[in-house]
């Protein structure tokens, strides 16, 4: 059906993507001749997963990846109470407006419709970041400005069945991120890819060290402007951790359907190059092997051989989250002359 072709009945000029592309243009003629500093924040890929023309029909649904996942959704569903929830409830009305039943009922042809509809998306939001960056080249602003691409979370996009971010799969946290800075420091690094983790809590410290400011002693992430300019210390981190609360709102009721209070509806994961732990606070715990189990399919927490890793996992979880607990007064002693920084 047209629903899952995925076209807008808005024209792409006057769709949300261009607006936000359009004030960004906006501020910037009237800023660029002073210092600036631009958050251009863009909707989409957002549900409704519906793109205007052209952007609509660019993907093939025939021709782009299709969803990993298993063959029927029950066997996903075993894996673990918070993901059964989620593949019985979770309505596909709120990913393609009239498009009724759950999405775990999706044919694969209608979710590859979709992915291309997602795709068309991106697609827009490429033209649109497009315009903005050739203002800054004509403009003679391009050989001075930082610029940091990244998202908030991430998509399933029928991946085990299901779309949005309601789980703890990577495909609900792996976001992207790319640093372009100017200068000669860092043409040595132009179109490398690094293959190590970071978290969203890097960008602040990134920025500031760029910028020349001070990296507040209360901020918990780490600069990768080492990275980018191929000097320093490279090793930010050794394993990427988030963490997800899942307790009732005015539009879900996840915890009451678990039989959970709100102050239990949540978990905490540690994600390694080779084990990725996920603890709850009041369901059983997850431990893939992302090597062997790439796409996290078999949870081994429950598995005898595999309890040093999950020992090991947790161990490490709770070392991390010791170091960066509560720190609003981290750096600051008393004395009688009131709060003292600490060098």
């Amino acid at each position: 059906t047209e629903s899952f072709r995925g076209l807008s009945h808005i024209s792409a000029d006057l769709s949300d993507t261009a607006w936000s592309a359009e004030m960004a243009l906006s501020y910037l003629r009237e800023h660029a001749d002073g210092k600036w500093l631009l958050h251009l924040g863009f909707f989409r890929p957002h549900p409704p997963f519906i793109a205007p023309d052209p952007y609509h029909s660019l993907y093939d649904p025939d021709e782009i990846p299709g969803p990993t996942r298993a063959a029927r959704w029950q066997d996903e569903a075993k894996q673990h109470p918070l993901l059964a929830n989620a593949l019985e409830n979770l309505p596909m009305a709120d990913f393609v407006p009239g498009v009724d039943g759950p999405v775990r009922d999706l044919p694969e042809k209608q979710v590859r419709a979709v992915r291309a509809a997602y795709f068309g998306l991106l697609s827009e939001i490429d033209h649109q970041l497009g315009r903005v960056f050739s203002y800054l080249e004509d403009e003679g602003l391009w050989d001075d400005t930082l610029i940091v691409f990244t998202s908030d979370h991430g998509e399933h996009l029928g991946d085990h069945h299901l779309f949005g971010k309601l789980t703890y799969f990577d495909e609900s946290f792996r976001v992207p991120l790319i640093i372009r800075a100017p200068g000669d420091e860092a043409d040595g690094t132009r179109g490398d890819v690094v293959d190590e983790f970071s978290e969203a809590i890097d960008v602040m410290p990134t920025v500031l060290e760029w910028m020349g400011a001070g990296i507040p002693r209360t901020c918990d992430g780490a600069s990768l402007m080492p990275f980018v300019t191929n000097t320093g210390d490279t090793t930010v981190r050794d394993a990427a951790h988030f963490e997800y609360d899942f307790r009732d709102t005015a539009t879900t009721s996840i915890a009451s359907d678990l039989g959970l209070n709100n102050d239990q509806a949540n978990f905490c994961a540690i994600r390694g190059s080779r084990y990725k732990y996920v603890h709850f606070a009041a369901l059983s715990p997850l431990l893939f092997d992302v090597v062997e189990d790439p796409h996290e399919f078999h949870n081994l927490a429950e598995d005898g051989e595999a309890i040093e890793a999950v020992l090991g996992c947790t161990q490490a979880m709770l070392s991390w989250r010791l170091a960066f607990a509560e720190r609003t007064l981290t750096g600051y002693r008393a004395s009688r002359d009131g709060l003292i920084e600490m060098s």
